[in-house]
C-alpha cells in the first residue's frame, strides 16, 4: 500500500497531455516574450502574424486546393498545425486551460492515444468541414476545434456514465451547453466571426470518435447488433 504521506498533492497528468500542453505554451511563450521586446529584436513582433501566415489554416487556400485538385503539403499540413497558434495569450490561456482538465480526464478514461487521435482528429476535421461549409476568409488559429473535441469526449463519458445510473442522459451535454449559450451572448455584443462552427463540429466529431475508439465501444456495437 502506498504511504499517503508520499501522495503528491495533485494528480499527475499523463506524459501526451503534458506534452501536448508544453508545445501550446512554448510556441506562445515564444511569441508572447519576442512582443514584449524580450527576445528577437525589433523583428519579433511580427512573428505571430508570419505564424499564422505559415501555419494557420486558410478557407480560401483549402478552397483553392479543392477546386484545382492540388495538395501540397505544405499546405495540408495546415490542418494539424493551426491548433499549436493562437491569436495572443489570453486566446491560447483558456485553451490551455481546457486541454489540461479535459485532457486529463479523456486520457485517463479512454487511454492516451484516444487522446491523441480525438485532439488531432477533431482539430483536423473541424478545419476540413470548416473550410468546405463556410466561405469564412478569417484564418483559423489556435486549439480551440481540438479542444471542443475532448469536450466531446468528456461528454460521451458522462453520458455513458449517466446511462449506467439511470439519470437522464441530456445532463452530459450541459458543459457544451454553456459553453456555446457563452458564444452567443458574447456574438450580441461583439463580432466574434465564424470560428465557432469549427469548434461546434470538433466536439461533434470528437463525440462521435468515442463509439469507435473508446474501450468497450466495438462489443458494445457488436452486441446490438447480433441483438437485431
Amino acid at each position: 500500500m502506498q504511504d499517503p504521506d508520499l501522495e503528491p498533492p495533485v494528480n499527475p497528468l499523463p506524459p501526451v497531455v503534458i506534452l501536448t500542453f508544453l508545445a501550446i505554451a512554448g510556441v506562445e511563450a515564444g511569441l508572447s516574450l519576442g512582443e514584449a521586446g524580450l527576445i528577437g529584436g525589433p523583428g519579433a513582433i511580427g512573428w505571430r502574424l508570419g505564424l499564422v501566415r505559415d501555419y494557420g489554416f486558410s478557407g480560401q487556400i483549402f478552397d483553392w486546393m479543392v477546386a484545382n485538385g492540388q495538395w501540397p503539403l505544405n499546405e495540408v499540413m495546415r490542418v494539424f498545425t493551426y491548433p499549436f497558434v493562437h491569436l495572443g495569450f489570453t486566446h491560447s490561456l483558456f485553451a490551455m486551460v481546457l486541454l489540461l482538465a479535459l485532457g486529463k480526464l479523456v486520457a485517463e478514461a479512454m487511454g492516451q492515444l484516444t487522446f491523441v487521435l480525438i485532439f488531432v482528429l477533431a482539430g483536423a476535421g473541424g478545419a476540413v468541414l470548416y473550410g468546405l461549409l463556410l466561405n469564412d476568409p478569417m484564418w483559423l488559429v489556435g486549439a480551440y476545434p481540438s479542444v471542443y473535441g475532448l469536450i466531446g469526449g468528456y461528454s460521451f463519458i458522462m453520458w455513458r456514465r449517466l446511462a449506467g445510473t439511470g439519470t437522464q442522459q441530456y445532463r452530459a451535454f450541459t458543459l457544451i451547453a454553456f459553453l456555446m449559450g457563452i458564444q452567443l451572448i458574447w456574438g450580441v455584443f461583439f463580432e466574434v466571426g465564424l470560428q465557432w462552427m469549427a469548434e461546434l463540429i470538433g466536439f461533434f466529431l470528437g463525440f462521435g470518435l468515442c463509439f469507435l475508439l473508446a474501450p468497450g465501444e466495438w462489443a458494445r456495437i457488436r452486441e446490438g447488433l447480433r441483438r437485431r
